[in-house]
């Protein structure tokens, strides 16, 4: 059995246990029940799909079985689902609405499959029987329904903004938009090269968003690197609560620069994926990159696109970088030897970027 221990803390864990309410609505893809769930790990509510993908119309995951939940139950709800959960987003804080007002705080999760495939808009209904047999959808999709895909997720965004507006919440609250790597097939990361699967930066460097309007001054860009994992860090510290005795951190808070976006910190970077043996650490303006068995060296900064390898001419670094990242490595547990990786498609549905 895969999945997230519910006796390991989370970020909503230990925020519920400060006092929050806490609620996920979209893809969980942590485990399925009945041993695993949100509602196990922390979440006072759950609405969405427990795998990674599901068609937008029936709702079926890539094996056929439906799989859209509220809390631990099956859930049978029409609709196109990006709509379900901006609709579902925009109920949760009106009805948590009340309590902020008088001083309980609530965190939401809120993760969008959008833009995820099958490449469905919100008037492709009749798609979800053409794909019904294989989600990866091979066969469709187009740069203009990929970008239809995004909007209705954005108008859902939209939505939740308003609703937060209009129950006074919206100055107080702190809203964070990020991804999980970066795009594929339909999608354009330049200048940077890669996407989902590669750990050269058009695979790991994402959008990060944060709006404050009580605390972060408005127009701001920060140069500070970071990583999704400083996020728990971060809110819980701006929650006053603490990280568990036996279980902490791996992230580092980011606060201080929410309050000041020139505000810098040293934060190495660490990556490693046993796809194509790839590792990475990005420390300063370098990164150390390892994929098929090759190492480089690239100055981020002068060189995003990462075409100009300076392992050559910079062996040391190239030496004390590789014996951080095997350091690091040392430290956390070591990749199954039976872990596999499934993509879905490969060259001969599609030429490599």
């Amino acid at each position: 059995m895969l999945g997230l221990p519910p006796e390991h803390p989370t970020l909503p864990s230990l925020l519920k246990a400060s006092g929050y309410r806490t609620a996920l609505i979209g893809k969980w893809h942590l485990g399925y029940p009945p041993h695993f769930s949100p509602i196990k790990s922390g979440y006072e509510e759950f609405f969405g799909p427990m795998s990674g993908g599901v068609d937008y119309f029936t709702h079926a995951s890539n094996n056929g079985t439906h799989d859209l939940y509220a809390n631990d139950e099956e859930k049978h709800e029409d609709g196109y689902l990006t709509d379900l959960i901006s609709h579902k987003a925009v109920d949760f804080v009106e009805r948590m609405a009340p309590g902020a007002a008088q001083g309980t705080p609530f965190f939401l999760s809120l993760h969008y499959t959008a833009p995820h495939w099958p490449w469905e808009t919100r008037e492709d209904h009749a798609l979800a029987q053409e794909v019904k047999d294989n989600l990866f959808h091979l066969h469709g999709g187009n740069i203009h329904t990929y970008h239809r895909m995004i909007h209705h997720m954005d108008e859902g965004i939209g939505w939740l903004v308003e609703a937060l507006r209009k129950t006074g919440q919206l100055d107080n609250t702190l809203i964070v938009f990020t991804s999980d790597n970066g795009g594929e097939r339909f999608s354009d990361n330049w200048p940077l090269v890669g996407g989902k699967m590669d750990l050269t930066e058009g695979g790991i460097r994402v959008p990060w968003i944060a709006h404050w309007p009580a605390v972060i001054a408005a127009g701001g860009t920060s140069a500070q690197h970071c990583m999704t994992m400083d996020w728990s860090a971060t809110m819980v510290e701006l929650a006053g609560a603490q990280a568990n005795a036996d279980h902490p951190f791996d992230g580092m808070s980011i606060a201080p620069v929410l309050r000041d976006a020139k505000h810098q910190f040293e934060r190495p970077l660490y990556w490693r994926m046993n796809h194509r043996g790839q590792r990475a650490l990005r420390l300063g303006d370098y990164k150390y990159l390892r994929v098929d068995g090759n190492d480089y060296l690239f100055n981020i900064p002068a060189d995003e696109r990462e075409r100009a390898n300076l392992g050559g001419r910079q062996p040391e670094r190239l030496q004390a970088m590789r014996a951080a990242w095997e350091a690091w490595d040392a430290t956390v547990p070591a990749i199954p030897e039976d872990a596999t990786v499934s993509l879905g498609y490969s060259v001969k549905d599609m030429p490599q970027r």
